[in-house]
């Protein structure tokens, strides 16, 4: 309802982009492969630069093939932005497809820039899964903080 103090606090979230998205399932399905799809395509053309010249030996990408890297990619990125976006609906997240987008990107440029191994790979998936779960943790912790103090955050 309305408070005539003013001290409700969630216009203050609406505006800054910390709201529930709520909708139908197929909407975060699609939103978590939209965010997916971008942060891929923009890994994959960030990862063909290098910055050095020709002379230095910096080869402009690692040589074999990417699709096996993209694949697994995409489908760890599509855990963590299905995490991040399914928690936004239950719970105000900051920015939850900023912070998919940025593991998305950072995973695919890095596996596509020096092509790792399985194992390093499988690593840096659950490095980002671990991301993700504690982004969502913090914003869980401040959700229940905020909860437990009415409705209104902590001074302090």
């Amino acid at each position: 309802m309305i408070d005539p103090l003013g001290t409700d606090d969630t216009t203050d979230r609406e505006e800054q982009g910390e709201g529930l998205r709520s909708g139908p399932l197929w909407r975060h399905a699609l939103y978590a492969l939209g965010v997916t799809l971008c942060g891929l395509a923009l890994g994959w053309v960030a990862s063909v630069f290098r910055l050095g010249p020709p002379e230095y030996g910096i080869p402009s990408a690692a040589p074999g093939s990417p699709w096996a890297l993209l694949a697994a990619c995409g489908a760890a990125g599509l855990v963590v932005a299905g995490l991040l976006r399914g928690a936004a609906a239950r719970i105000p997240v900051h920015a939850p497809g900023r912070a998919g987008f940025l593991l998305v990107f950072m995973g695919t440029r890095l596996a596509l820039g020096f092509r790792p191994e399985p194992d390093p790979l499988a690593a840096g998936a659950a490095v980002a899964l671990l991301a993700a779960v504690a982004w969502i943790g913090q914003a869980a912790w401040f959700h229940h903080r905020a909860g437990r103090a009415g409705g209104r955050p902590d001074p302090a």
